[in-house]
């Protein structure tokens, strides 16, 4: 198991090569999110799919490490 550190948000991430990392959408403000992508021990590939996704209008988007206390790294809505 190999432990490693990414900076996110001016956030520091400690993670090993085996922790999940989803990237979910979802719609309105009330509405629940669908995961749309799930990553394993690759912070930089999940934080490349969370920017790429475009979110229009009532739509949001978040990345999320399930394992951590504080499982939302990163939110967008608009």
């Amino acid at each position: 198991m190999e432990h490693k550190t990414a900076t996110l948000n001016d956030k520091r991430i400690a993670y090993t090569d085996e922790t999940e990392f989803l990237v979910q959408v979802g719609r309105y403000e009330k509405g629940g999110y669908r995961t749309r992508y799930g990553f394993t021990g690759n912070l930089a590939q999940a934080v490349a799919y969370f920017n790429a996704i475009n979110i229009g209008n009532g739509y949001k988007k978040r990345l999320l490490m399930p394992s951590a206390n504080k499982p939302v790294l990163a939110r967008a809505a608009s």
